[in-house]
Formats: structure tokens, sequence, C-alpha cells
């Protein structure tokens, strides 16, 4: 199995460029990092990203975002195809003030019905038998009790990621065609009817680092002039579709 490369805390800086920009930032961070191993192989170094955002009847984590809240949270199930053997990662993802955490824990496809109606896993339904997994889907689940949540929004996009060699404490992402369709079915479907595309042909550039801003973003960011903004896939999904 591959490294996971997740980073559990880190700092992140985002900016919607155009995409002939992009292709100019990746020349520029290839000097640097190395492309992520599941996009070397494909189409554009990318590879397809999918999430099922669950929230409240109110909308929550919608209302957090969009009214700036210092510290909130997403609920999201992730997953890359529709295969019966692959796994599905329920991830919690929050912010308290500029800092960005996740937790997540990875189960068995068959396994999301019924964590979704409330029940925690068996040992058999999870990946891994690390309990920092099994803690994350306790507290998703928690968080999704409390706000009476249920799956609400599909978004996919097409990711490149590029990575540091030595360690994990550099990461940069560039998001493509992001799409978002309303789905409370939980079936998991990497295809879309009729999606809303809040970004256009834009690019989400994103940069995230654990510890110290590196000196060669200051100067990327110089370089190509970027303003960095919010990005929000889901919040910006929800406010097209109403």
């Amino acid at each position: 199995m591959a490294q996971d490369r997740l980073q559990l805390q880190r700092f992140e800086l985002k900016y919607v460029i155009p995409n002939k920009i992009a292709q100019a930032v990746r020349q520029f961070v290839s000097a640097y990092l190395e492309i992520d191993e599941y996009g070397a192989t494909m189409p554009n170094l990318s590879y397809p990203v999918h999430s099922l955002y669950v929230d409240s009847d109110n909308l929550y984590t919608y209302w957090a975002t969009i009214n700036g809240d210092k510290n909130r949270y997403k609920l999201r199930l992730r997953y890359y195809n529709e295969k019966a053997e692959s796994p599905v990662f329920f991830e919690i993802k929050s912010r308290t003030n500029n800092t960005i955490s996740k937790q997540r824990g990875g189960v068995r496809r068959q396994s999301v019905s019924g964590i979704l109606s409330g029940q925690l896993p068996a040992p058999s339904d999870m990946l891994s038998k690390d309990p920092k997994q099994f803690f994350a889907i306790q507290r998703f689940c928690d968080l999704m009790m409390k706000l009476r949540a249920t799956p609400r929004m599909h978004v996919f996009y097409w990711r490149e990621a590029w990575i540091s060699a030595h360690d994990n404490s550099v990461r940069v992402t560039m998001d493509r065609d992001v799409q978002c369709e309303p789905d409370p079915s939980a079936r998991l479907l990497t295809r879309m009817t009729n999606p809303v595309r809040p970004f256009g042909e834009d690019v989400i550039l994103e940069l995230k680092f654990t510890t110290r801003f590196p000196n060669w973003f200051k100067e990327l960011v110089s370089v190509f002039g970027l303003t960095q903004c919010g990005a929000a896939k889901y919040a910006e999904g929800v406010l097209l579709l109403g």
C-alpha cells in the first residue's frame, strides 16, 4: 500500500488562478517537489477525487464557512472510484483560527451505510488497526448525530499534487474542473447528471505547510502575482445551487 501523505495538521493558503498560470506554476513547483505517485501516470498528472459532504437540514457547516467562523469543521466521505474493494474515508476537516487539522478513518465500502446511520464500525470494517482511525470515525458519528446531518452534496475534481521527497511538511495541490451536485443517496457514485461548476475553467491552487512558510512559497506568490482568497468547494456549490 502507498504511504499515507495526509497532513494531519497544517497551514493552508488558497488561490484561484487561470489554467494558463497553473501550467507555469507546475514548472516552478517541480523544481522543489515531486509529483504524487497517484497522479504520476495519469493524464495531466491528476487523479480523480470524490467527496460526499454531510450537513444538517439548516446547513450548519455551510453557514459556518460563509460566516467565516474561526472554529469550524466539515464532515465528508472521500472516495476515488466505484470499485467494491476500494476504501471510503470518513473525514473531519477542522479549522481553528488559521490552522487546519484533519481526522479520518478508512472503512470498507459495504460498511458505509451502517456508519451513516450512526453505527460504529466493527474491527472487520476498518482498513487499519490504528486506534486513531477508529476514534476519527467515532467523532465523525458524534458530530453527525449532534447535527442530525445527512448526505447533501457530491463534489468532484481532478487533483494534481506535489509533495516533498523527504518528509511531509510541504505539499502543493492544484484542483481542476470542480463539479458539484446534490446527492442525498450516499451511493458513492462517480458519475454526475447535471453538476454546477463553481470555479469554471479556473484552478484552485493550495499551498500547504506544517511548520514555517517556505521561502520559495514567497517567491512563487511574488513571481505569479497571486492573491490569497477563499475557495471552499462545498460552500461554493451550495451557493450556486441555492
